[in-house]
């Protein structure tokens, strides 16, 4: 699949009402993707909410941890963790949807992953993380090492719009972001302003 740019992650709002009014903003500043987190119980009716939002704008919307969710709500795929049981299976029943795996620091966990036929991967924390304090960090080094992995790769953790040039140059195709961008003043504009990131090649 073809992924770049802004990744964004719902934030823990407890109101579906505000939630949807800041996804809305982010989506008219043209985010790349979406994945629905939701700690407290995956949410049925936010995830349709949501999967339709995307849909209307033609962004690709992945429902984090739970595949039953993903499917039921129209969602376009799935986002799992180390901990979400296994890749084969989730494959299989994900036929025709996105997969995407997080591995961490971990090239061996990146390879497994593509093997079983994920679409993307996500490594991370790549820098001190408020929404998870204690995560691994993962080097910069992963992300150009990763690159005949042949998949989109994705830089989660402690992005802000001041560090993220820095992962597009070490090979990110994808940030991922929650804080940055939903505890902005104006998320649309917030969104824009990382879109811009990747309308120049940093990389030259």
């Amino acid at each position: 699949m073809k992924l770049r740019g802004l990744y964004a992650i719902t934030p823990e709002i407890a109101d579906s009402e505000t939630l949807l009014r800041s996804v809305a903003q982010a989506l008219e500043g043209g985010i790349a993707m979406l994945q629905y987190r939701r700690k407290d119980g995956q949410r049925l009716d936010e995830a349709r909410n949501l999967a339709r939002m995307c849909r209307d704008r033609a962004v690709p919307f992945v429902v984090n941890d739970d595949i039953d969710i993903a499917i039921a709500s129209g969602a376009d795929g799935a986002h799992l963790g180390r901990d979400d049981g296994d890749l084969a299976a989730a494959r299989s029943r994900l036929k025709g949807k996105i997969l995407g795996v997080s591995c961490y620091n971990s090239p061996d966990a990146a390879h497994a992953a593509v093997a079983a036929g994920a679409d993307y991967v996500a490594f991370g924390s790549v820098f001190p993380s408020p929404t998870k304090p204690a995560a691994l960090r993962a080097p910069l080094s992963l992300f150009g090492a990763a690159r005949a992995l042949g998949v989109p790769l994705v830089a989660i953790g402690g992005i802000t719009l001041q560090n993220a040039p820095q992962l597009i140059a070490a090979g990110a195709d994808c940030l991922a972001v929650i804080s940055d961008l939903f505890e902005a003043p104006d998320i649309a504009e917030k969104a824009r302003a990382y879109g811009k990131l990747f309308a120049h090649d940093l990389t030259q």
